[in-house]
């Protein structure tokens, strides 16, 4: 990689570690917002499903955009939406209120993840193309880790409307994007006047539609799983008994586990392939879950909590490196975003489910242990369906 490679690089990790920041401090407000708006476990659930409906329209939106007006500018509108609704949403005085702005807000995070990842794998040299699209995804630990130390330092004394407002800083970040992602970074050869519905065809053409059904069935099932899990964390941590400032204190703790397994992911997927190490990487989160739902001590809830995020972090780095080699570079931003678009369906879900199945009194192990069942089927899809795709060149047709 050279040094515009990895400037490109860093230009588009700061937008994701942005948006990461975003998502994880919403676990922690979802937290806070129970104690001050009494909300019921469903409403709390539906906070984070709204979220995810946002980004279901936001990623498909926006990665047709990318097909159509360009990555760069697809990439800088995607993060102002996102910033803008963040900002507004800190002055929210109704949960109401505040459900209609994180629908905004997840329409900008929505399509700013896969538009990134295409520009990426578009402009990094083969052999080292799935590294720095995992390298990218580690941005996201980041900004997790960002976002768990505002909720252990900040919400506790400020209050969560300061950290919102901290969240919506990414519009002045656009500045560095304009200046450091460049238009000639694309393929210049894209038909940018192909319609919709004809974009949609090429991916059920019978070269690319078993990519097509691999990839829509693992990114819902992923993302099913990751905000059902990771969106509940600090509550679960209340209702097993810690207090709310412990809860963050242990949740901050298991978030050190992303970076290294971005890390290990990074290096492993130009040695392995993509498919062994996204299948593997979901195995290892799968079995991490079911440790996790059934721990009755701390030490074991640390443990569980930390090999979750190690695995389940490193198998989104592995999933965003893979999806853009599937398409030609015509459908590349389409194709990428309608498959996060799909996974986004399985974010509504998740939350709400374990909202819903805790106020029916289902616990934490069982509910878990769906989520378990739920990655394994994500890990035979990727067996069983995907084809690897390490050192295969993208064309620009």
């Amino acid at each position: 990689m050279t040094k515009e490679h990895r400037t490109l690089l860093w230009a588009a990790g700061g937008a994701w570690l942005f948006d990461a920041m975003d998502v994880g401090m919403l676990s922690f407000v979802i937290a806070a917002l129970a104690k001050e708006w009494q909300l019921s476990s469903a409403q709390m659930g539906l906070i984070g499903s709204v979220s995810s409906i946002g980004m279901v329209f936001g990623a498909v939106i926006f990665g047709i955009l990318a097909d159509k007006i360009g990555r760069k500018n697809s990439l800088l509108c995607s993060l102002l939406v996102f910033s803008i609704g963040n900002g507004v949403s800190a002055f929210s005085t109704s949960l109401s209120l505040f459900l209609v702005l994180r629908l905004l807000v997840g329409a900008g995070l929505g399509g700013e993840l896969p538009v990134a990842s295409t520009l990426i794998s578009e402009n990094t040299p083969t052999a080292s193309r799935g590294r720095a699209v995992v390298l990218l995804e580690s941005f996201w630990a980041a900004g997790w880790l960002v976002a768990s130390l505002l909720a252990y330092f900040v919400i506790p004394v400020w209050g969560w409307r300061v950290v919102l407002l901290i969240t919506s800083l990414p519009a002045i970040y656009t500045l560095v994007l304009r200046k450091h992602v460049k238009q000639e970074h694309e393929p210049t050869t894209i038909n940018r006047k192909v319609p919709f519905m004809q974009r949609l065809r090429v991916l059920f053409e019978p070269a690319y539609r078993q990519r097509t059904i691999m990839l829509w069935l693992v990114w819902f099932l992923v993302v099913f799983s990751y905000y059902g899990m990771f969106l509940w964390l600090p509550s679960v941590m209340v209702l097993k008994g810690f207090s709310l400032v412990k809860s963050f204190e242990y949740v901050l703790i298991m978030t050190l586990a992303q970076l290294p397994g971005y890390f290990v992911a990074a290096w492993l997927i130009e040695k392995w392939g993509r498919k062994r190490v996204l299948g593997g990487f979901l195995i290892g989160t799968a079995l991490s879950a079911l440790l996790f739902g059934n721990a009755n001590s701390v030490a074991m809830l640390l443990v569980a909590g930390a090999l979750l995020s190690f695995f389940n972090l490193g198998a989104w780095g592995a999933l965003y490196a893979y999806t853009p080699e599937q398409y030609p570079a015509l459908v590349r931003g389409s194709g990428s975003g309608l498959a996060a678009g799909i996974g986004r369906i399985g974010g509504v879900v998740g939350p709400f489910l374990v909202g819903v199945l805790i106020q029916q009194g289902v616990s934490v192990a069982v509910i878990f242990t769906l989520f378990t069942g739920a990655i394994l089927l994500a890990a035979g899809a990727v067996f069983f369906l995907g084809q690897e795709t390490m050192n295969a060149v993208l064309t620009d047709e």
